[in-house]
């Protein structure tokens, strides 16, 4: 538990000001402090860099039961989900802990999801990639249970319009992560078959394009994938560093499909 801030803000609120309110207000400011550095968020990028990686962490959790409540109840495909997603990040701790209650509030039905994105994309401004890795996050989500159905899709849709992105982009997304993930499937399967016509099919998925895409296209569109998810270039932006392993995931299936695609 960080509880410095909370100390040293009293004590230099309370000798500023010399009264129990200034006090207050010093050990208020001071939580506020432990907070994020409870975050353990990367501080060589400032306190708006703390700021964006903390509202993308808990808007990523808040979001994703959001989408998990979109057909009306959380499965436990999605509750695993999360769970499992909150495993794969390292969470422990406090840190675990304000997962859950974030994912919780996006399970209400007073969830204000629009003014949740319009803030969490004004504060991202221009990094396109950290709203794309958001994004792709919550499609995750919805494909928990093998599926998507009507209502997820509508979730869908509005997150992707709010956070900038056309019908035509998500649409491209979904096509892209669906391939990614039989993609994957296929390489740890050790199966006959995998590593066949429907596997290479995949491949140009993942990278968004097809078989009849120039060598030069092919090369394009992987050197701009793998720009979107290059971990240090996320953390830079504003990608929470607990984040960070699911970028570098990425970043190898990109990796994997265009070297099948180039042995071919």
């Amino acid at each position: 538990m960080q509880i410095w801030g909370k100390i040293l803000g009293f004590l230099f609120g309370f000798m500023l000001s010399k009264t129990l309110f200034g006090g207050l207000l010093g050990l208020w400011l001071g939580h506020s402090f432990d907070k994020a550095k409870g975050l353990n968020f990367n501080r060589k990028s400032g306190f708006g860099d703390v700021g964006r990686q903390a509202e993308f962490f808990t808007n990523t959790f808040s979001v994703m039961g959001y989408v998990a409540k979109a057909n009306g109840q959380v499965s436990s495909h999605e509750i695993a989900f999360a769970t499992a997603y909150m495993d794969k990040l390292g969470l422990t701790g406090e840190m675990r802990q304000q997962a859950q209650e974030a994912f919780r509030e996006g399970k209400s039905s007073e969830f204000p999801l629009e003014e949740k994105l319009r803030h969490l994309k004004s504060i991202c401004a221009s990094r396109n990639d950290l709203l794309l890795i958001f994004l792709e996050i919550q499609i995750q989500v919805a494909f928990a249970d093998g599926e998507l159905d009507s209502e997820e899709r509508v979730a869908l849709h509005n997150i992707a319009r709010l956070l900038g992105f056309s019908a035509h982009d998500l649409d491209k997304l979904l096509e892209m992560i669906i391939a990614g993930a039989q993609f994957n499937q296929g390489a740890h399967a050790g199966r006959p078959g995998f590593n066949s016509k429907t596997q290479l099919e995949n491949a140009y998925k993942v990278l968004g394009v097809d078989e009849s895409s120039s060598e030069k296209e092919i090369k394009k569109a992987y050197r701009k994938l793998m720009s979107q998810h290059h971990p240090d270039k996320l953390i830079a932006k504003g990608l929470p560093p607990e984040m960070m392993e699911s970028a570098k995931q990425k970043t190898q299936d990109i990796q994997a499909a265009y070297e099948m695609i180039a042995k071919k």
